[in-house]
């Protein structure tokens, strides 16, 4: 019921104290619209304080109401109403196979506790208005929150795996076993593997939907090469009918060979082998390339011969080069070619196969010129003195100086006397005799070959050839300071060379246009060495000179030590007394008035002290030191 106010009119008289009725009306006003504000603004704190620790109503999880439970209940009802986990079916389908899991047993698991809190937290986060509005929309409209599902991908390719473990297999080539000699037949096996990858991102997009649902697997499939290999079998029953026979073509005396392999050998060694014939690839059967290769290259060193230039000396009379060591033809088995070969005629029933071997000729053969090599003179000639050697010594100098007697360098090719000395040994001939190792002269095998290559240095020196690599004695050595007619010419230290291979070489190169023909003689009688070069001159000229030597020092005193196995008084002399010096020496190559070779050779040699050896209980004098042997 509305009162109409009444309204009444001020009066002329006087004013008084009483309050008028329109002011009293404006003052309750104000302080109802006060209360009001006052009741509004409390509201939301007393609707908060209602629900305290619960979720507030309208607020759902995946269509589950949460209203006015406490999130621990809640987290409960979300586990016993949000089954998927548990109750959902994910098939996988290979072909006819199938495999059923659980989105659980899969690694989906739903996070309750998480989810629960979600709802909790509508109307409690931001500001005052904010959390008001959110519990406003809650109780008028509901609000929905998405569950929060977790998918532990390391279970799901661990189940995977077992279903990768029965899918999987690997592919298998057709092949052939032997019982004895019995051919068994195997067929191939086509290979599969399942893509766990892929299917992994199927399982993750089919659980999103919390549905059920059928994976199909992604399997690829790879055949063998050759499924079936009955008409091969034939074959190879045909391969061990009767022994194969491996043999060098046209062998000669002192070949090794033939090699035979009886069926019952040759059985294990049968395969099915991708052949390259040139116009692409078949599969055949045959003898297993790898065991063949094997075979071939065990046998190969024994069959092997280096390709060597026919040996010739130059006739001073003719001016023609006399043969005198004809050349060797170089061969090898031509080890792929030789698989091809053999399983080619056991496919045509032959057994008896030669090897294919591959041949080399040299660079000069037997009918090599004088006029086509370009050998028409001596170009060096130098000859050492050996007088006084022992004849172990003299015996290894006539050995690895016949090694180079009528050997050819190329133009332009650098020798490498190691490489052609080979090995220094009892077996190849050499004696034991005297040789520098370490601080002390011993006896060693080969001692004397530095004899040959001091000579050949001074041949390649004095002929003007570019020296390449050269080391010195550790002291200078006498024999390689004499003279005709037993003098010495100290002039000559610091032209020695000492190759002790295959670490310490002497190496010169064949810097003329034209081929190099070396010839040795050894006259052991007069204790000479004589190294000749044949070629063609190119007006080459040498100029050298020496320092002579600088800078003695005396050897050291004389080293007297016992010797168990000499007799009491016996004293000998094993090492000889050298002086130390420095020396320099110098050469100058002229050609067409133009230097090609500056050298500068310097030596340092060690002083050496003699050493005696005594026996036991001898009364050791001093002895004048003897002449080096």
């Amino acid at each position: 019921m509305t009162m109409k106010p009444t309204l009444t009119y001020p009066s002329m008289a006087a004013p008084t104290d009483r309050p008028r009725p329109w002011g009293q009306a404006l003052v309750a006003l104000a302080l109802g619209m006060a209360l009001f504000f006052v009741l509004l603004a409390a509201l939301p704190a007393f609707y908060g304080m209602a629900h305290a620790g619960k979720i507030f109503p309208g607020v759902t999880v995946a269509g589950v109401d949460l209203s006015g439970l406490a999130p621990a209940d809640a987290a409960s009802l979300l586990v016993e109403r949000m089954d998927y986990p548990y109750r959902g079916k994910i098939v996988f389908q290979d072909g006819a196979q199938v495999w059923v899991a659980t989105p659980n047993q899969l690694g989906l698991f739903l996070d309750a506790q998480t989810s629960a809190l979600a709802a909790y937290n509508v109307g409690r986060s931001g500001s005052v208005a904010e959390q008001a509005a959110a519990r406003w929309n809650a109780w008028a409209d509901g609000v929905e929150i998405a569950p929060l599902f977790v998918l532990d991908e390391r279970l799901t390719d661990q189940y995977l795996q077992g279903i990768a473990a029965q899918v999987d297999r690997p592919i298998v080539e057709a092949a052939l076993s032997i019982a004895g000699v019995e051919i068994v037949v195997h067929s191939g096996q086509v290979g599969r593997s399942m893509d766990r990858a892929a299917a992994l991102v199927s399982v993750r997009t089919q659980v999103q939907t919390l549905t059920d649902g059928i994976i199909p697997l992604p399997v690829t499939e790879t055949p063998p090469v050759i499924l079936d290999v009955t008409a091969q079998a034939e074959l190879a029953r045909q391969i061990l009918s009767a022994p194969l026979t491996l043999q060098v073509p046209s062998p000669v005396a002192g070949d090794p060979g033939p090699w035979t392999f009886a069926p019952q050998d040759l059985a294990p060694m049968l395969a099915i082998e991708r052949v390259d014939t040139g116009n692409g690839a078949v599969y055949q059967v045959g003898v297993n390339s790898a065991s063949l290769r094997l075979f071939l290259e065990q046998i190969n060193p024994s069959l092997v011969v280096s390709p060597q230039d026919a040996r010739f000396i130059f006739n001073d009379d003719t001016g023609q080069l006399d043969l005198i060591q004809p050349a060797v033809i170089g061969r090898a088995i031509d080890i792929e070619a030789s698989i091809v070969l053999i399983n080619e005629k056991l496919a045509l029933n032959e057994h008896t196969i030669d090897l294919d071997m591959d041949y080399t000729n040299p660079p000069v053969t037997d009918d090599a010129t004088a006029a086509a090599l370009g050998i028409t003179e001596a170009v060096s000639v130098y000859t050492s003195y050996f007088y006084g050697s022992s004849a172990e010594r003299i015996q290894n100098i006539e050995i690895a100086s016949a090694r180079f007697h009528g050997l050819l360098i190329p133009p332009g090719a650098t020798f490498s006397m190691a490489e052609v000395l080979g090995d220094v040994s009892l077996d190849n001939g050499y004696a034991e005799a005297l040789i520098i190792f370490g601080d002390r002269t011993i006896k060693g095998v080969g001692g004397g070959v530095c004899q040959v290559s001091t000579t050949l240095f001074r041949a390649a020196f004095f002929g003007g050839f570019q020296i390449d690599e050269r080391y010195a004695h550790a002291y200078r050595v006498g024999y390689y300071e004499r003279t005709a007619n037993y003098g010495y010419d100290s002039s000559l230290a610091g032209l020695d060379a000492t190759v002790y291979a295959p670490v310490v070489d002497f190496k010169f190169t064949n810097d003329s246009p034209y081929w190099l023909l070396m010839e040795t003689y050894v006259n052991a009688s007069k204790g000479t060495l004589t190294w000749k070069f044949y070629s063609t001159s190119d007006g080459r000229t040498v100029d050298w000179d020496t320092t002579g030597p600088q800078n003695v020092v005396q050897p050291p005193d004389p080293l007297y030590e016992e010797n168990p196995s000499l007799a009491e008084g016996k004293i000998v002399q094993v090492d000889w007394e050298a002086e130390g010096a420095d020396i320099t020496v110098t050469r100058q190559v002229w050609r067409d008035g133009i230097i090609i070779h500056n050298d500068t050779i310097k030596t340092h040699y060690l002083p050496w002290r003699a050493v005696y050896q005594y026996g036991p209980g001898t009364d050791v004098p001093t002895p004048e030191p003897s002449e080096e042997p």
